[in-house]
């Protein structure tokens, strides 16, 4: 696992695009694996700018989401197949059928989910973006997910709920439920790229670093997977940068 503390978000999204991009210089055929939320907003923005001025393409890439709502109209804003064209897709030259997300409106979503998780399986991602939940939660995997989960429907926790709120113009808004891809299928990624900023993660991101592995905090499987960086802002990182196992870790941006 390779730790490095941005001094900014500025440089934090800066530090993650040059993950995405020498990912997507490396591969023929890359395949990312895209989230939403605050964490990963600053680096769309600045993969849209690198398309912009720098002629960064996304043309010969596949893109999976890592989750989506369940019980929102297709056309609602925070839908995350919606989001992610907004903040990513729809602004760079990935050509919209190469964009994959779950049917969250089928008759059968167990069905839905099996399809959906052999997909990926078959698509190989190269590279996935990933947050971190307050409460430890990868993707919608809540504390107690097994660490052989599968894509599937989750309920969210009242947590993940009171902080997506800010989302939506009310609270009840939120949805209940959701289709995420389940631990087992996120770790067959070829590299995780997790994303953090502000003092409300810092407990979790420690946990996730340096605590034990155990399913009641779900990012600690991060500890167990080959191939892992995280990028932090210094807030984030407050918990693990007085711990002197923390430099055995860390690698400081410059």
């Amino acid at each position: 696992m390779e730790v490095v503390v941005a001094s900014n978000t500025d440089e934090l999204a800066a530090r993650a695009a040059d993950l995405v991009q020498a990912y997507l210089h490396s591969a023929p055929s890359p395949v990312l694996g895209l989230a939403t939320g605050a964490s990963v907003q600053p680096l769309y923005r600045e993969l849209v700018r690198r398309h912009r001025v720098e002629a960064l393409s996304f043309a010969a890439t596949r893109a999976f989401l890592l989750d989506e709502y369940v019980g929102l109209d297709s056309d609602h804003p925070q839908l995350y197949s919606n989001v992610v064209r907004i903040d990513l897709t729809g602004q760079v030259d990935l050509d919209p059928v190469h964009l994959h997300s779950p049917d969250v409106r089928a008759a059968d979503l167990d069905v839905e989910c099996a399809r959906y998780d052999r997909r990926i399986g078959r698509a190989r991602i190269g590279l996935q973006m990933l947050g971190i939940g307050r409460n430890g939660h990868l993707a919608f995997n809540e504390p107690g997910s097994s660490f052989d989960s599968r894509t599937r429907v989750v309920s969210l926790t009242a947590m993940t709920r009171v902080d997506n709120a800010r989302f939506f113009e009310h609270p009840d808004e939120v949805p209940r439920r959701a289709v995420t891809q389940g631990l087992g299928t996120i770790m067959e990624t070829g590299h995780l790229m997790v994303m953090a900023s502000g003092a409300g993660k810092a407990a979790a991101v420690s946990g996730a670093v340096l605590g034990p592995v155990t399913e009641t905090l779900p990012a600690s499987i991060l500890q167990t997977h080959p191939r892992v960086t995280v990028i932090l802002d210094p807030r984030a990182a407050g918990a693990i940068a007085a711990d002197s196992r923390f430099r055995q870790v860390a690698s400081r941006a410059g």
